[in-house]
């Protein structure tokens, strides 16, 4: 499979990539050195990705039935339809796009185009540093299909008023969707933005969403991002977010995951430079079958950072959360301040977590913590609402909301987290 079906779909892309050429091949040769991670690998025991790849999946060369009408459809309303960048089926769509930002915050174009043109030396220096921390066939295989990638940029000292909503389309109505988006964002000196990626399957058959998306943060910049994956029961995902803090600046991710089959979320923080801050949340919220996986890094290069961390999961029936969360403290990193947290509650009687926080400390003067916890729901808490007249359901929900609302609270933009706050809200069985 590997050799036959995903490498006559790499020649039809690579006879597209024009300034990518050069990138595309040297991937490709990596995935064909490394292969598709296996069980030998330790970073991806858990994540048994090799499962997932069949003969049959349809890769980017083939068509789409979805219309702009159906794409439309699935905007979400208000402020967060009016920059709408659009991916079908892993391929950037300028045509079905809208961005109502003014070209002087922002910038949005194919990121074969920014290969060539006035961001080329920025895409040259900056596109592929995410494999510095993921040598794995998974990274190597989305950078062999990069041509079909975005570029965004929001200006020197400017704001962008509006987030940066990112639709992820996977048209699974004919057979195994496999889609790979690329995603190159560069946040220059004192801009602000956010920047929200959605997933959205059509259609009942499965798919598998392989993902690399890296923003790269100068001096006096704000990012604020948030990844909501929710694209269903048959679906697959593998996400690599990369966040390079290149000058002092700001940076704020938080993850949610809702549903799917196999779900690997990969997140990088990479401090490189001094006084930066950084803050990391996450929410995996899983049932069935489901396996989350969320493998993060804080690499702090510099001195007088500050980074936080908490990831919380609720895993029921016989789903199973995975947290694998690493601190690196370099030399040069004095000061540091550097904390890590993992919290799960495990509903059903079959379900499991894993969590394994780590810290490599190679400066002296620092603070550093971690810790994780794995429990149950409050029974005095369940037991006290139930004696009030509360339902065992809505208790049970009300009580997992209030486990969640910490990371929902985390996602700084009105619209953003009510959106989510719905999704959640959905999941539990409940509204207020």
């Amino acid at each position: 499979m590997e050799n036959n079906m995903l490498n006559s779909a790499f020649q039809t892309i690579q006879a597209e990539a024009g300034h990518l050429s050069s990138f595309q091949q040297q991937n490709w040769s990596s995935f064909d050195q490394w292969g598709l991670p296996a069980l030998k690998h330790e970073e991806w025991k858990y994540t048994r990705i090799r499962t997932v790849f069949r003969d049959d999946m349809q890769v980017v060369a083939e068509g789409t039935g979805l219309t702009p009408a159906i794409i439309q459809q699935h905007f979400l309303p208000g402020e967060l339809s009016k920059n709408a960048i659009v991916f079908v089926n892993g391929m950037y769509q300028p045509s079905l796009s809208r961005v109502s930002a003014p070209s002087t915050e922002l910038v949005v174009k194919a990121l074969s185009a920014a290969a060539g043109d006035e961001d080329a030396a920025f895409v040259k220096q900056h596109l592929g540093h995410s494999q510095q921390y993921h040598r794995d066939g998974i990274n190597a295989l989305n950078g062999a299909f990069a041509a079909g990638g975005v570029f965004i940029r929001a200006k020197k000292g400017k704001q962008v008023q509006d987030p940066v909503v990112i639709y992820h389309f996977s048209d699974a109505q004919s057979g195994f969707r496999f889609s790979q988006p690329r995603i190159l964002v560069h946040a220059e000196a004192a801009s602000e933005m956010q920047v929200l990626e959605t997933y959205i399957k059509i259609g009942n058959e499965e798919s598998l969403t392989n993902e690399v998306i890296e923003l790269c943060a100068e001096t006096d910049a704000h990012v604020h991002y948030v990844k909501l994956q929710n694209e269903g029961t048959r679906s697959n995902h593998t996400g690599t977010t990369h966040i390079r803090q290149l000058g002092r600046c700001n940076t704020h991710a938080v993850t949610i995951t809702l549903s799917g089959n196999v779900v690997r979320n990969n997140l990088n923080m990479i401090m490189e430079a001094a006084n930066s801050e950084s803050h990391m949340y996450g929410l995996y919220l899983l049932n069935g079958k489901t396996l989350a996986d969320n493998h993060t890094i804080v690499d702090n290069q510099m001195p007088n950072c500050l980074s936080n961390e908490l990831y919380k999961g609720i895993v029921d029936d016989q789903s199973t959360g995975v947290f694998n969360g690493k601190i690196f403290v370099r030399q040069d990193a004095q000061k540091t301040n550097a904390y890590q947290s993992n919290k799960n509650i495990l509903i059903g009687e079959q379900a499991s977590a894993n969590t394994k926080p780590q810290l490599e400390i190679f400066a002296d003067d620092v603070k550093c913590s971690h810790g994780c916890t794995v429990g149950k729901l409050d029974e005095n808490a369940l037991f006290y609402l139930k004696a009030r007249g509360i339902p065992d359901d809505k208790a049970k929900a009300l009580l997992l909301h209030a486990f969640a609302v910490d990371i929902l609270d985390q996602i700084k933009n009105e619209s953003i987290r009510a959106y989510a706050d719905q999704l959640i809200s959905a999941r539990l069985s409940y509204s207020e």
